[in-house]
């Protein structure tokens, strides 16, 4: 069994519930923990609404490749398109660290390439693996986050 984190966004629709699918849907019943949710500005330079994110933990013994597999059945679960690049979506969620595994291939890198640089990332991260976040790390990333509230209380 090990740790694996993804970061899970989304601006349009019913927010809340499709962080509460995409949840269920990576967790797949193993033992998890999430993050408080957070309001975060979009990266990218396409103009749109706000993003919603949270950071879950899933203690798994799927491989990383399993793990992209979910990740592909949340997302398509929660009918996302992918019309613009970095564009608005109902569900965007990515793998941004599995405990042990370093891997640079096409399909998947962990960590994830761009964790470091984003805020919406880090803070919900450091909420739940304080040793994977450095204050240093913090005061480089780009982005304002605040604070909206746990899954359950968004429903």
């Amino acid at each position: 069994m090990t740790r694996a984190y993804f970061s899970l966004g989304t601006n349009l629709g019913d927010r809340g519930a499709f962080l509460a699918l995409g949840v269920s849907i990576m967790s797949a019943a193993e033992p998890h923990r999430v993050s408080r949710v957070y309001n975060g500005e979009p990266v990218g330079g396409v103009v749109q609404d706000d993003f919603w994110n949270l950071v879950l933990e899933v203690t798994t013994s799927a491989t990383p490749y399993e793990l992209l597999e979910r990740v592909a059945e949340a997302e398509t679960a929660a009918q996302r398109t992918r019309d613009i690049h970095w564009g608005p979506r109902t569900l965007d969620v990515d793998i941004i660290w599995i405990d042990g595994v370093n891997c640079d291939e096409p399909q998947l890198t962990v960590p994830h390439p761009r964790m470091l640089e984003r805020n919406f990332v880090l803070v919900p991260l450091r909420e739940l693996r304080e040793d994977l976040v450095s204050d240093e790390d913090l005061r480089r990333a780009e982005g304002r986050v605040d604070v909206v509230g746990t899954l359950e209380t968004l429903h």
